[in-house]
């Protein structure tokens, strides 16, 4: 379940209250129910993957990928698979939770674990939305925000592409209001 805090402390967890209170950026976020393939729910379970079980995973998220095509003009999509002994942990928690923008949309589908994004309004407050399995959001180009992951340190995310150098980081460098 999504859960937004404002940087008073308010929380919001019905997804239409959160994505009312996102509309001003233009972020879109909704629910986007994982397969029901036991053999896809068994894979999601570890915490390593192969590229072939990686591949399986994708193959099961075709739909959502035509969809997010159509929609959003992605071109391709990616598995990301953070655990707490994934290579990628170290630079993630080190470089992510700067804030920053990217040319294109950021489109991501949690399909297990969790983690937090920030976002800059255009006043200057912060908040601050944790997405767990299940919610998929999209994030304008140029939109001022910020990713972690939460103390679970554990992610596995479809990520959608429409450029390579549309998800290159311009580090805007705000100092962070909110954080947990």
């Amino acid at each position: 379940m999504a859960v937004l805090q404002l940087e008073d402390g308010r929380t919001y967890t019905d997804i239409e209250a959160i994505a009312s209170q996102l509309a001003v950026l233009n972020i879109e976020l909704d629910r986007l129910p994982n397969q029901e393939n036991p053999a896809v729910q068994e894979i999601l379970l570890q915490d390593i993957l192969n590229v072939k079980e990686k591949q399986h995973i994708l193959a099961a998220f075709k739909t959502e990928f035509e969809y997010f095509k159509r929609a959003n003009g992605c071109q391709w999509c990616d598995l990301k698979v953070l655990h707490p002994g994934s290579p990628q942990i170290y630079p993630l928690m080190t470089q992510s939770d700067r804030t920053h923008t990217h040319a294109d949309a950021e489109v991501l589908h949690v399909i297990a674990g969790e983690c937090v994004f920030g976002f800059v309004y255009p006043n200057g407050s912060q908040v601050q939305l944790m997405l767990q399995a299940e919610e998929y959001i999209k994030v304008p180009p140029n939109t001022e925000h910020w990713f972690y992951l939460t103390p679970l340190l554990y992610l596995k995310a479809v990520q959608y592409y429409t450029t390579a150098q549309g998800w290159v980081p311009q580090y805007t460098n705000r100092k962070l209001k909110i954080k947990n």
